[in-house]
């Protein structure tokens, strides 16, 4: 058959992508479909404008250097695959932080309502990692307007006819059509092994359904509700790309999960207070009494201990999110230094983030969001009590594997379909459920910024591959979507009629539990072996769950049951990839090995699913893929690209201290001076 280059089939047919996922990665993903003249179909488990994006407090990082201190691009990037200790591909990174100024000045266009300085320019923050003010924000709801901004050009598509090669109005055609609250099952195989669409259940009606689609993108967040006790939002069970990763899908670096070091301690989850309080001049101290039993506010000056900012005088309260975490867990857990509690009569697993000498004004423009969380959650003012605050699972460096062509810049090829590809032919992935910008450490304020390039990276890469497809998904057999129907309908009718004596919520509490425990800060061997022993323990126990709800509409208990055995799954993959690596790197510690391994672990950890007995999973881990592409197989190894910036080891306690010194590797573009551009100079291990 010929070509379809038409986005209307010779039937009249309109040819759609199917993005799931309604956040900041899905959103921009739809828009450059759009944009391409692609119509999309847009699935989202919750109201998009409820999508996980909404949390975000502290800002996005754009090296626009209104400041005039020396800030670029080069200098972001840098600071990023350093920050990320090297293991992210560099081209990747260098596209996304050579294209954060134009992303802030669009949203800025879009409506989204910065904070300003006096003569009307962006303000910008400082965030953890650097030493310049990097980070533009919206007060402390940045997420919640970068959202909302988006949503809104989404629903201008939503009106819009989709047109023709040749501007024929398609009536009764609009190019987005939305489906809120349905619950992503799986893709859509041919017999090719190709993805030609999606089977998802919507959740109001329980109703299991197919939907074609030349192409599927997941961006659909990150599994932090694996650990239980986190900041991600109920709806972070990573089952998108657990059920992918089942399907085919390589699942890359799993292991590396960042603890956020400031979060207030609670009884259900752990609500994230941003890093921006830190960027405005927020200071983490304990008390140098460990018995100290006056209240923080208290406690004098010279009776405080600024441990951060003792041992890393540059940076101070601004290391990375990694070594903060490390610190913080050192000083309460291993040396008992945490805040007092007189009732217990022990020392908390809590310090103290003061910003009680900051003046009210202040913090009240550019972070009354964040305190007010505190207050409403704590029953304490923070501008007159420093916040209690310990570190909590905050984010996946790890997801998806996906591809990407390098351009001669060092960049990336601009549509090129590889992009933003995983090892599926038609999957994409874009935000935190995919691997590709982090490395082993994701810097503050890089996350929005990473999700918005990712679909701003996908939708041309997409848009190139839709227009080069010598088939259909429009043209498959109707065969092949009503047998993943059906398969979906038959896994959801047996888990229904589940009535063992197995509570699935507690299977769930039992696993947060130990991934919490034993799988976050810090890591040792031996005791992954245990993690490992109780995920095959849990898998053989889910065989025998009760499902505790089995009306035939808006069944929430149902749902959870399938979402249970991907978290099962998926924790696997970080646990087993955890136990693997034995060195320490970004977020991955392990004590018995504390420094860095370029010689065996600078690579990608590239996992493949494979099904064991009794109900296990089996992970394989691969050193290469292949995987086929518009005609073309396309072969990938685990190296990892270091051709733009030279690893070195990582060390925060002297960098910027008292003087800065620029990347041994000659630039590719005009850096920073050398008087401003940070590289640290002594040698030395992680922190």
């Amino acid at each position: 058959m010929a070509k379809p280059t038409s986005i209307v089939t010779d039937s009249g047919k309109v040819r759609r992508v199917v993005v799931v996922g309604g956040g900041l990665a899905g959103l921009t993903t739809v828009i450059k479909l759009c944009e391409a003249g692609i119509p999309v179909d847009l699935f989202s488990l919750v109201p998009v404008k409820r999508s996980h994006s909404v949390c975000a407090q502290g800002g996005i990082n754009a090296s626009v250097n209104t400041k005039g201190e020396g800030d670029s691009p080069e200098v972001h990037l840098e600071e990023t695959v350093y920050g990320g200790d090297f293991l992210a591909n560099q081209p990747p990174v260098k596209g996304m932080t050579y294209a954060a100024p134009g992303i802030v000045y669009m949203l800025d266009r879009m409506g989204v309502p910065f904070n300003r300085t006096p003569e009307g320019l962006l303000d910008f923050r400082r965030f953890g990692g650097t030493l310049f003010h990097r980070t533009a924000f919206a007060g402390a709801t940045t997420g919640q307007q970068l959202l909302y901004a988006l949503d809104e050009q989404v629903r201008r598509f939503e009106t819009v006819d989709v047109e023709n090669e040749k501007g024929v109005v398609i009536r009764g055609e609009k190019m987005v059509r939305k489906h809120e609250l349905w619950d992503f099952l799986g893709i859509v195989l041919d017999e090719a092994g190709v993805a030609r669409g999606i089977v998802a259940q919507d959740l109001k009606s329980m109703e299991i359904a197919s939907f074609p689609g030349e192409a599927v993108c997941l961006a659909t967040g990150g599994p932090g509700i694996i650990f239980g006790k986190s900041t991600n939002s109920v709806i972070n069970t990573g089952t998108a790309a657990s059920a992918v990763y089942q399907q085919g899908a390589c699942y890359a670096n799993g292991e590396f999960i960042q603890v956020h070091p400031t979060a207030i301690p609670g009884a259900d989850k752990l609500r994230l207070i941003s890093e921006s309080v830190r960027g405005e001049g927020g200071r983490i101290w304990v008390p140098k009494d460990p018995k100290e039993k006056r209240r923080g506010r208290d406690v004098p000056e010279s009776q405080r201990d600024y441990f951060l900012e003792a041992k890393y005088p540059g940076y101070g309260n601004l290391v990375p999110r990694d070594i903060a975490s490390r610190e913080l867990f050192l000083k309460c857990f291993h040396e008992g230094r945490g805040v007092w509690n007189d009732k217990s009569g022990k020392n908390e697993l809590e310090v103290y983030l003061d910003v009680t000498h900051l003046p009210k004004d202040i913090l009240h423009k550019k972070l009354a969001g964040v305190l007010e969380i505190y207050e409403k959650f704590v029953g304490e003012d923070p501008y007159t009590n420093p916040m209690r605050i310990f570190p909590a699972v905050h984010y996946s460096m790890g997801g998806l594997w996906v591809d990407y062509e390098k351009s001669a810049d060092g960049r990336l090829v601009v549509g090129s379909p590889r992009n933003q590809a995983t090892n599926i032919t038609g999957l994409y992935a874009a935000g935190e459920v995919d691997y590709g910008y982090h490395g082993a450490n994701r810097l503050g304020a890089n996350s929005l910024l990473s999700c918005i390039y990712g679909g701003m990276v996908a939708g041309p890469a997409i848009a190139t591959y839709v227009k080069n497809l010598d088939k259909s998904a429009l043209d498959v057999k109707s065969s092949v979507f009503e047998k993943a129907a059906n398969r979906e309908r038959e896994r959801y009718a047996a888990v229904l009629q589940m009535n063992g004596s197995e509570n699935p919520y507690k299977l769930h509490e039992e696993l947060a539990a130990v991934m919490l425990r034993d799988c976050t800060i810090e890591r040792h061997n031996g005791v992954l072996d245990d993690v490992i022993a109780k995920i095959d323990e849990l898998e053989e126990r889910y065989l025998d769950v009760g499902v505790t709800d089995a009306s035939p509409r808006a069944n929430q208990g149902a749902q959870f049951v399938r979402h249970l055995k991907n978290m099962l799954v998926l924790a696997r993959v970080i646990a087993q990839g955890a136990r693997n690596r034995d060195e320490s790197r970004g977020a991955h510690f392990k004590p018995e090995f504390k420094t860095r391994d370029d010689e065996n672990f600078l690579r990608t950890t590239m996992a493949l699913y494979e099904k064991g007995t009794g109900g296990k999973s089996v992970v394989k881990y691969v050193r290469g893929l292949e995987y086929g592409l518009l005609g073309k197989t396309v072969r990938v190894t685990d190296d990892v690209d270091i051709s733009l910036v030279k690893p070195r080891p990582r060390k925060y306690e002297t960098a910027g201290a008292a003087s800065h010194a620029v990347s041994d590797v000659p630039p590719k573009e005009p850096k920073a001076s050398a008087k401003t551009a940070v590289r640290p100079q002594t040698p030395g291990g992680d922190a």
